[in-house]
């Protein structure tokens, strides 16, 4: 987004005509869903998802080919004694690939012997009594997107049961592989089954926003994709967290956009992009799911990934996803309020070389006309000595952050 013209943050007024406009356009995209309040209130009876989840998934690093069970226990252990459970990362989930290609005789999923031998029940056992939470893999066709492990269609309440008894906690459900069928044909299904189980598990739907789920995926899951698979790259994770903000006044506590999960540590983007990955996820309150090796991690990884005040405004309990406010050029300032009256601001220099200068205006960020506020800075764990009033302006590397939360003076 280097040059360009100057666009700045919209008026209450135009914001509130643009989420019409938005609305308009992206009915004639989908079919609108109705769903009844009685409805909406069965479907999130588990209690979870008060704040975006946290913990790790062994897809963008692994993949198929270390998803197992010694993986998942020693990343159970690094969560423990690295001191990341202590912050808060709890799911420990396994993605696909972890059951034979075959249902046994009497239709129920089996782990694969060779890479999990003791079976799920087993691993689960192990993981809670690291006391954290085993998550798990499914599909709402008949297989899996790596084609390898059944689906879950027409065995929603089986695999459900299932699970439960296993002592799942987590289930991430995509949805390849199914034909004709449509995923608001098919996620029903296992919500409602999931629901019937008798334990709690946090539903996560995966559709990848191809049918704007942000517009519906309350009803069925704690939280719902809006986006392609990220990648490890500024590029893709830029572009991912674009589409992303999009939806943000659908999330809220209970149900939440994800972006994907993290790629922070898996060595395809530099310190500073990471340090703006995870900065983004955080206002976003987007899942905090870890992606790479917990097992090998650098310090500095594990300084982006362990940083208690960015993750306190993920798991802030007011549940308000940042928008952009403002965009000049390559400038961005992507702002969220936060309780006890705060306001969370990230100043965003998406130029692949030229440092910016970039300033928050009080009327662009929500803030009354006259405030005076005190301004912490979240990477560098400072407040700073200068009050602000009307607006702060920063110098911010390329592709770099500054991330604050700002309280008034008064207070």
């Amino acid at each position: 987004m280097a040059g360009g013209g100057r666009r700045t943050g919209p008026s209450p007024a135009r914001l509130a005509l643009m989420v019409l406009l938005l609305a308009a356009a992206v009915a004639a995209e989908a079919k609108v869903v109705h769903v009844e309040e009685p409805h909406r209130r069965s479907m999130l009876a588990n209690g979870l998802g008060s704040a975006p989840p946290m913990g790790w998934n062994s897809w963008n690093h692994f993949q198929c080919d270390g998803n197992g069970e010694v993986v998942i226990r020693e990343t159970a252990d690094a969560l423990v004694s690295t001191g990341l459970a202590a912050l808060g990362y709890k799911y420990v989930n396994i993605d696909d690939c972890w059951a034979e290609p075959k249902r046994d005789a009497m239709g129920n999923l089996v782990a694969n012997t060779n890479t999990f031998p003791h079976g799920i029940k087993a691993l689960a056992d192990y993981v809670h009594s690291k006391g954290l939470k085993l998550g798990i893999y499914s599909d709402a066709g008949f297989q899996t997107c790596a084609k390898v492990q059944p689906g879950s269609l027409g065995h929603e309440e089986q695999d459900a049961k299932t699970f439960a008894a296993w002592g799942v906690d987590y289930l991430k459900y995509d949805n390849c592989n199914n034909g004709d069928l449509k995923p608001l044909e098919r996620y029903p299904e296992m919500s409602k089954a999931l629901m019937k189980a008798g334990r709690p598990i946090y539903f996560s739907l995966c559709e990848w926003g191809d049918m704007h789920p942000a517009r519906w995926g309350a009803a069925y899951g704690n939280s719902w994709r809006t986006t392609n698979d990220i990648a490890d790259t500024w590029e893709s994770m830029i572009a991912t967290a674009d589409q992303n903000e999009v939806w943000a006044e659908y999330a809220r506590p209970g149900g939440w956009n994800d972006p994907d999960m993290l790629e922070v540590g898996n060595g395809g983007m530099k310190n500073n992009e990471y340090v703006v990955h995870f900065s983004l996820w955080a206002i976003s309150k987007a899942p905090l799911i870890i992606g790479c090796d917990l097992r090998h991690m650098p310090q500095e990884t594990y300084d982006i990934l362990a940083n208690k005040e960015v993750i306190a405004v993920n798991q802030d309990p007011l549940g308000v996803q940042a928008k952009k406010v403002r965009m000049e050029g390559s400038s961005e300032i992507w702002a969220a309020p936060l309780s006890d009256y705060r306001t969370a601001v990230v100043l965003l220099n998406r130029h692949a070389t030229d440092e910016a200068t970039i300033t928050a205006r009080w009327d662009d960020i929500g803030l009354p006309a006259g405030t005076a506020v005190e301004a912490r800075d979240l990477w560098l764990h400072k407040t700073l000595d200068t009050a602000f009033t009307d607006k702060m302006a920063f110098d911010v590397a390329a592709r770099s952050c500054r991330m604050f939360v700002l309280k008034s003076r008064l207070r």
